[in-house]
This record gives C-alpha cells, structure tokens and sequence, in this order.
C-alpha cells in the first residue's frame, strides 16, 4: 500500500507559506488590473486591442498551467512554486515599461504564462498541506488570493491618485512578490510516496478519464459563473437597473465580499457535510441568488441577489480542485493542471459570451446562462463522491 509522507516543514509553516503564495498571486494580478487604463493611455491602444491582448495573456496563463503540471510531479513544488512566483514578479514590471502594443503583447505573454505555472503550482502545494490536517483547508487558501487582489486595489488606487508612475510601482510590486516568493520557499512542503508493502508494486491505476474531465466541466461552468461577476455586475446595475456608476461598482462588491466571507467560513462547513454537499448546494445558492439578480428590478435585492450569488459559489471551486489533486498523488500536479485549466477557460469564456448574448437580448436575461450551468452543477456534484 502506498502513502504520502509529508516532508521538509511543518505543516503550519507550509500552510502560512501557502497563504503567501496565493495572497501574492492574488497581489500581482490585481496590480496589472489596476494599472490597465493608465497602461492603454500610455501605450496608445485601443479598447479592441487590448481586448486582443488580454486573450493573448489568458492564452499564455493555459499553457502555463498545463506545463507547470507535470513540472510539478517532476521537478516538485518547492522548485516550481517559487520559480514560478519569481516569473511573475519579474514579469509583472513588464507591462508598466511597454511603449506599444507588441512590447506590451511580450510582456503579457510573460505574465500570463508565470500567472498560470503558480497557479497550478500553488494549488498542488495546498492540496499537499491540507493532507496533514484532519480538515479541509482548501478554501482559506483561495480567499487569500481575494485579501491579495484587494490590497493591491488599495494601493494601486493610492499611488495613482499620488501620480506615481505607473513603471515605478509595477516594478516595486514585482520585487514584493519576488521577496516573497524567495522567502517563503524554504517552508514548502513535498509529498513522497513511500511503498509500504511490496505485494503493491504493480503499476497504478489511472484515475478515470471521465472523472477527470467531470471536475474540469464543473470547475469550468463555476469560473464561468464567476467571470460573469466580476465582468457584468457592476454594468447590469448600470445598464439594467439605472443607477449611477457609483452605486454600479456596490454589485460587483457584494459580490466580491461575499465570496471572500464565503471562501474563510466554507471549510469548516465543508469539514460537516462534505465537499460534495458544498458544491452541489453552494450551486444551488448561487443559481437563486442571480435568478433574483434576473427577475427583480430593485436595487437593494439585486444587491442580495449579487451577494448570495458570491457565497454560494465560493466554495465549490476549491473542492474541485482538492479532489483533483488527490486522485493520484503520483500525477497531482498533471491532473490539476486540467482541471484549473478548464475552469480558466470558462473563468475567460463567460465575460465573452454574456457580451455576446446581450447583442441578442438584454444583459439580465443573458445571466439565465450561468443559472443553467449552477443547476446542472447541483446535480453534477455527486461525481466528488465516486470512488478515487
């Protein structure tokens, strides 16, 4: 029989090492994001190009995470995790130096893909922490990544409101998140399977194809429920609902809180009922929430409606991605690497098709397709139960 012993650290200094990882993902995207006005000024792109270029960068995160996946079984994570957030601190000045559209295009390549290698990365290493707890520990990590993106609103905001230059604090940014990736490092755990019995050396079995691609199909109807958040929230109170850009930006922010609550409350729930229950139900929440966003054209609901639409698809995303990285500890980080993969395409993919849906009809009756896709989730979640 084979098992996983954990080495190298503690495992409450790999589990606060963790959280730096995923607060500096967190950090240096909200950074670029902040920047991406003063960027296209500086550059003198139009919105269509940008366009171009950010599918350009979320091409390079996907082949990122799907060569950062099997250098993770290889190498291991305490060699790709810091590597991979060193990629990004360098890469992250990048955008803040680009004069045109094809420095910029380089320079997003090289966030992009730095971007998608620790995400992988650092998702593998927290399903390896979380083996040394007799609790799920998953979605904790994953708030973290909102605490990092919000702090980097805070001081993006900060610093252009005080006109420092854009290079500047992109470049001292990515020297934050190389220090702390540098830092951190020492404290990374790495799992090795030691054969207890030699009766059990016979090759292992591969986890079920089908499995595999049924917690990337989830994985990728809820990111793209949450693309759709973050993308539309704030225009549907604009657009739908008449309200001011002011009060347009609380949608988004109900959202984004509730789901950062969620996220720091779903493993103790998650360690109750389960994480099957917690996406089938999370779904389930998540689905009414933005049938009232659909169907009620006051402002204080649809701001509850924004809000249970973020707690219930907080914690879902996190148990797909633990059940993935615990089918077979011999490929965790090949196997994850599909699995975040997909839900990174429909995390890009659901912006995309509302717009193109609110060609057709209007932007609140678009949201019926991601209700769809939480209800075929509720009943989609059972496959967390099937046997590993």
């Amino acid at each position: 029989m084979s098992t996983l012993q954990l080495q190298s650290a503690p495992p409450r200094a790999a589990r606060v090492a963790t959280w730096l990882y995923f607060g500096l993902n967190g950090f240096a995207v909200g950074m670029w994001v902040v920047h991406i006005p003063s960027i296209e000024q500086k550059t003198g792109i139009t919105h269509s190009t940008l366009g171009l270029l950010l599918l350009v960068l979320g091409g390079a995160a996907f082949i990122g995470m799907q060569v950062a996946g099997p250098l993770v079984d290889r190498l291991g994570q305490r060699r790709l995790v810091p590597a991979a957030g060193i990629l990004l601190g360098i890469a992250l000045a990048g955008p803040g130096l680009a004069t045109n559209w094809w420095t910029l295009g380089l320079t997003l390549i090289l966030v992009g893909f730095g971007n998608g290698s620790i995400d992988v990365g650092m998702n593998a290493q927290a399903v390896v922490v979380e083996r040394g707890y007799p609790r799920p520990i998953m979605a904790a990590f994953h708030a973290m990544w909102s605490i990092g993106g919000a702090i980097a609103a805070v001081i993006g905001a900060a610093t252009l409101r005080a006109g420092v230059p854009t290079e500047v604090t992109l470049g001292l940014s990515g020297l934050v998140c190389i220090a702390i990736a540098v830092a951190a490092s020492r404290f990374l755990l790495e799992a090795t399977i030691e054969e207890e019995d030699a009766d059990d050396a016979a090759p292992r079995a591969k986890p079920p194809a089908k499995l595999v691609w049924a917690l990337g199909g989830l994985a990728f109807g809820l990111m793209l429920s949450e693309g759709v958040a973050n993308d539309w929230a704030a225009l549907h109170f604009r657009d739908i609902l008449g309200t001011s850009v002011s009060t347009a930006a609380f949608a988004y922010g109900a959202f984004a809180v509730a789901m950062t609550v969620g996220r720091f409350l779903t493993d103790r729930v998650a360690a109750v009922v389960g994480p099957a229950a917690i996406v089938r139900w999370g779904a389930a929440m998540a689905a009414v929430g933005l049938t009232l966003v659909i169907v009620v054209p006051w402002v204080p609901v649809a701001l509850v409606g924004w809000a249970i639409f973020g707690l219930g698809l907080a914690g879902g995303v996190p148990q797909l991605f633990t059940a993935a990285g615990n089918l077979d500890p011999r490929s965790s980080g090949a196997l994850m690497a599909r699995v975040v993969g997909l839900g990174y395409v429909g995390l890009l993919a659901g912006p995309a098709l509302i717009g193109g849906l609110a060609h057709w009809m209007p932007l609140n009756i678009a949201f019926i397709l991601p209700v769809v896709l939480c209800i075929l989730t509720f009943f989609g979640g059972p496959v967390l139960k099937s046997p590993r």
